[in-house]
């Protein structure tokens, strides 16, 4: 193929314009410089809109086994889950060690509630329609997930929690 000075041009512009726009997009996440802010602080934010009474609180063991996660993906987490397993009340706010860690935690997360779905679908018409109505979202390095009939107001919590 012969480069002509039409196409050399055409080349330059569109390098220049992907190189802007990996900038632009590698930033954009900086730009929202999500605040440091400590988990159980979150935490005491969605407690005073969301009763935790009826859940119980879980540990690494239990992150693990419920979302697959590694102890090196993780910086601090609080997490809550109903205390029966035919309940799909569940809270998780995970501040990842780094934010390119936070999609693939999401990632499984989701397995977790697909997985919640069809345990629930038929059997538990109630609860399924909660997971449903989940909340998960990624804000910096912070992933929330929770599963509540108090999902929008926990959400609001955890963002008003980096304000």
């Amino acid at each position: 193929m012969m480069l002509t000075g039409k196409k050399i041009k055409y080349l330059f512009v569109l390098s220049a314009v992907m190189i802007l726009c990996d900038i632009l997009i590698g930033c954009s996440g900086k730009n929202e410089d999500t605040k440091d802010v400590p988990v159980h602080k979150i935490e005491e934010r969605i407690k005073q809109v969301a009763s935790m009474e009826d859940m119980e609180k879980g540990d690494m063991n239990r992150l693990k086994k419920l979302y697959h996660l590694d102890a090196d993906e993780v910086q601090d987490f609080v997490l809550y889950t109903a205390e029966s397993n035919v309940e799909a009340n569940e809270l998780a706010v995970i501040k990842v060690k780094q934010e390119n860690q936070a999609e693939s935690v999401k990632e499984k997360i989701m397995k977790r509630i697909e997985a919640q779905e069809v345990k629930l679908k038929d059997y538990r018409p109630e609860q399924f329609y909660l997971v449903e109505k989940h909340v998960l979202k990624v804000k910096g390095r912070y992933i929330l997930f929770t599963v509540s009939k108090d999902a929008e107001k926990i959400e609001s919590a955890f963002d008003k929690a980096f304000k």
